[in-house]
């Protein structure tokens, strides 16, 4: 399975440009990976509704029927990394072609996206910003990775 990291749009900061490159790359010795930014609304509003709607549109226009869509949001289920690896392995073992792992704009999701997710995940309790969040996303991912593959990454 083809596993994807979509984010609305781009990161401003090059210290998370090239931590994300990092993992982007590590990433590829586990498994096919890839990544796209949806670009933002060029909106003149400041309304969140409004976003959430235009990237809406944007989100579900690029999805394909059979993905596995996996909001990366505050009030998703929580793992620990190991828990999270096991989910993930069981995961990838699913007959769909590619799992997307989605992290929204600034205002969040639609209801649309809710919707047409088929899980939520939270990284923390905590609110991050949603650019840091796309590198905090891919070190776990590459973490869970290292664990399934028995390597010495993840320390208990």
């Amino acid at each position: 399975m083809r596993v994807e990291l979509w984010a609305i749009g781009k990161t401003n900061e090059s210290y998370l440009e090239t931590g994300m490159a990092i993992y982007e790359k590590r990433l590829g010795h586990y498994l096919p990976f890839g990544s796209m930014i949806i670009p933002s609304p060029k909106l003149k509003t400041t309304d969140g509704q409004i976003m959430r709607q235009e990237e809406s549109k944007l989100i579900l226009s690029k999805l394909l029927p059979d993905d596995y869509l996996v909001l990366l949001d505050e009030r998703g289920q929580q793992f620990t990394s190991r828990a999270f690896a096991k989910w993930m392995e069981h995961r990838l073992t699913d007959s769909r072609r590619r799992m997307v792992f989605l992290i929204g704009g600034a205002f969040g999701f639609s209801q649309e996206v809710y919707q047409r997710a088929n899980a939520q995940i939270s990284l923390s309790t905590l609110t991050f910003s949603h650019q840091m969040v796309r590198l905090f996303f891919l070190e776990q991912l590459y973490r869970a990775m290292t664990i399934l593959k028995g390597e010495n990454y993840h320390n208990e």
